[in-house]
């Protein structure tokens, strides 16, 4: 269920000579990712050099009404960004892509991921001069790579530089006025892939449906601390900061984030959600008449978990697909509010049975219980609650929004005291040793911090969402 904060979505567009589709190319693959943020959105077009930009707050639909997408005008180049803040307020000021003019031109850049020392490198640009306008990590990204632009010769030599100082987790898609260039981490963490239009047009985007929404041929994947520059010249490869650490996508690409109908990294997303059930059935067998998933990303799941244990699957809820995700909504009292307006059970199929209910993960448990609530007023007689992810104990610093151990139910009750809490008849987690099963195929390792507390770079001591909108007291002139 929508109990988790999502990521970003990234995308971007090289074309050997300018076009007037090109904008809505990036308009329907945003749409495609719509699903890794529902805050803002924006596309920056680049005719000829000269780079303009339309974003704001709102989904993709509402960005880009017709006039908005016209008024772009054609070109050779596009990058495109949706938002959800991992760092920053939900405002204009923060939507992206992020536009810079420097001496040397001109670069616009989208950022899906969260840097572990943005604090520190924003203190050390604000002390050096630079004023910052918004309040995303994304601008210290922005600053890093402009501060080398100007003493490189490349645009590409400039994000090498920049790899060399920033850490944590991005993957970048940027635009230079003759340069198209995508960025993954050393560590991989989020995923970013590779796509052909047409012969001589390169896509780079978060997530493979992306390149399906808009024709592309998928290529492959950008992989940990690669850099690939889209130029007139072709393609090409820079590995300089390849094969530095162990890679570490995040797991829970394959749990919640990405689209069923994705490939990350060599591994089909629905494959491994199927996995992902089979394997609970296997650890968390029950006596049950029915199996049912929470929409969207529980469903593979449930069918997973209905196939292993030969219950029956059903179709248990509609879920209202014209409403936000309910993290988005401010408070959460809103959020619990939006559950029945979301989602509402189907009577006849649980009406006086045994139900298996399949969600992704449990945050607070607050969601979970009115959702079990749901599903107790529509008649069942039991619900058995199973988790395709294991219990979230720890926070996530590298773009998942759990910022706080106080928030998660998992760390302050055990399995049956949650079960209690959230009105189920009983309780099951995936098991850590089997979410790193999940993916067959996939060519990388995983990061599971957020549910070991072993993370595969250095952590900050402290996760603040908001804390580039902390007011400081200011000190007295002498």
């Amino acid at each position: 269920m929508s109990q988790l904060h999502e990521e970003c979505g990234v995308f971007g567009l090289y074309r050997p000579v300018s076009s007037p589709d090109t904008a809505a190319c990036a308009y329907h693959a945003l749409y495609a990712l719509q699903h890794r943020g529902q805050e803002s959105a924006g596309i920056a077009l680049n005719d000829d050099g000269v780079i303009t930009c339309h974003k704001d707050v709102g989904l993709v639909s509402e960005v880009f009404p017709p006039e908005a997408l016209t008024s772009l005008g054609e070109g050779s180049m596009a990058v495109g960004h949706v938002r959800y803040a991992t760092t920053g307020l939900k405002s204009r000021i923060n939507a992206q892509p992020m536009l810079i003019n420097h001496m040397k031109g001109s670069m616009a850049l989208a950022h899906n991921g969260n840097l572990t020392n943005a604090a520190e490198l924003r203190e050390k640009l604000e002390l050096s001069g630079a004023i910052f306008h918004s309040t995303s990590d994304t601008e210290v990204i922005a600053y890093t790579i402009t501060g080398a632009r100007l003493r490189t010769g490349s645009i590409e030599e400039a994000v090498s530089q920049a790899m060399d100082v920033i850490q944590g987790a991005y993957s970048l898609v940027l635009m230079s006025p003759r340069k198209l260039l995508a960025v993954r981490d050393p560590n991989g963490f989020r995923p970013l892939c590779i796509g052909m239009l047409e012969e001589g047009s390169y896509v780079f985007a978060s997530e493979s449906c992306a390149l399906d929404a808009i024709g592309a041929k998928f290529l492959r994947d950008v992989a940990p601390g690669e850099i690939v520059v889209a130029d007139e010249n072709g393609l090409r490869s820079i590995t300089t900061h390849c094969n530095q650490r162990k890679s570490s996508l995040c797991v829970f690409e394959f749990i919640y984030f990405a689209r069923p109908d994705s490939v990350i990294d060599g591994a089909s997303v629905h494959e491994a959600r199927l996995r992902a059930g089979s394997f609970l059935a296997l650890e968390h067998p029950v006596q049950a008449d029915i199996v049912i998933g929470v929409p969207d990303s529980g469903i593979d799941a449930a069918i997973g978990y209905a196939r292993q244990s030969g219950i029956p699957y059903g179709i248990g809820f509609i879920k209202n697909k014209y409403i936000a995700r309910t993290f988005i909504a401010p408070g959460q009292k809103a959020r619990e509010d939006k559950v029945r307006i979301k989602l509402n059970p189907i009577a006849h199929v649980v009406r006086g049975k045994r139900v298996v209910m399949i969600d992704d993960s449990i945050v607070r448990g607050t969601t979970s219980q009115r959702i079990v609530g749901l599903l107790r007023d529509a008649g069942a007689r039991e619900v058995h609650v199973r988790v395709s992810a294991p219990p979230f104990l720890h926070p996530c610093y590298f773009g998942t929004d759990i910022d706080s151990r106080d928030h998660l139910i998992a760390c302050n009750h055990t399995v049956e005291e949650t079960a209690r809490i959230i009105g189920a008849d009983s309780l099951g987690y995936l098991s850590v040793e089997n979410v790193h099963k999940l993916a067959a195929g996939c060519q990388c390792a995983f990061c599971d911090g957020c549910f070991t507390g072993r993370y595969p770079v250095p952590v900050p001591e402290s996760r603040q969402k908001f804390r580039f909108e902390q007011k400081l007291s200011c000190p007295k002139e002498p």
